[in-house]
């Protein structure tokens, strides 16, 4: 299976989904604990609640393999992105809720975790670079929005419950100034949901890598609660009812990315 899949759209927008595959190699799988099977801290269905995307002629960049095989938004050397909080790493070894990924022994060591680099790591990058540059010289600017979801409590990264619209911009350098603001007045807007910029989450690798406004690259992350448009029990089934709530105002954000970077 290829490490992700894309599509090519009109716009300088490309949104990428770098941890919502589920697929796991059937020999790594093999050294895997049951609960890791079920690949809980996906950010599910992310391609299907942005179902409006090819509408607004944006490119897709969507992973295929789980992050538990390598995590896409993390540094290939493994840097703490959030130094002094705790984290999940390159390769994770526990989930978010802290338990154990793979049977004792099992886990990889660091000849495998290059070697996972080099074989799902670098071609997303690769793909996600290229497609930047090409958005770049065909619109004059280029726009990523890199789309995440995560459980709405996870003690481990955060007390409480999580707000429902968590915006990144690296504390206002992956992007344009005022486009962060701009779009939180739209979730704030929002009925019923309560959105925060640069909180607990700023912005991860992609979002820091990459977003570049003085040289006309604007990145954006959203991590938002799954508690928004899922179940966040297993089988971790998609909820159309609360999808067709919350997905208006995600694609005013969009659409706003588009229009305001």
């Amino acid at each position: 299976m290829q490490p992700f899949t894309f599509r090519t759209g009109k716009t300088p927008l490309l949104v990428s989904m770098p941890h919502t595959g589920t697929h796991i190699p059937d020999a790594l799988a093999r050294r895997m604990t049951p609960v890791a099977l079920t690949v809980p801290d996906t950010d599910w269905h992310m391609d299907r609640l942005y179902d409006f995307l090819d509408a607004l002629g944006a490119s897709v960049l969507v992973a295929t393999h789980s992050r538990y095989v390598v995590d896409l938004n993390r540094p290939p050397d493994n840097a703490n992105l959030y130094p002094g909080q705790d984290t999940t790493g390159l390769c994770p070894v526990d989930t978010f809720h802290r338990q154990p990924i793979y049977a004792p022994g099992q886990a990889p060591e660091a000849g495998e975790i290059a070697e996972r680099v080099a074989q799902y790591w670098n071609p997303y990058h690769d793909k996600l670079a290229e497609e930047l540059a090409r958005l770049k010289a065909q619109h004059g600017r280029a726009l990523l929005w890199d789309a995440h979801s995560i459980f709405s409590v996870v003690p481990r990264f955060f007390e409480g419950t999580l707000p429902d619209f968590n915006l990144g911009t690296a504390e206002g350098r992956s992007c344009a100034s005022g486009v962060g603001e701009a779009l939180l007045a739209i979730a704030e807007r929002a009925p019923g949901y309560r959105a925060v910029l640069n909180g607990r989450f700023k912005g991860g690798y992609i979002t820091r890598r990459y977003g570049q406004p003085a040289e006309g690259v604007h990145a954006f992350q959203l991590e938002l609660s799954e508690a928004t448009y899922m179940d966040e029990a297993a089988p971790f089934g998609f909820r159309d009812d609360l999808a067709t709530r919350v997905r208006p105002h995600l694609r005013a954000m969009v659409e706003t990315f588009l229009e305001t970077a």
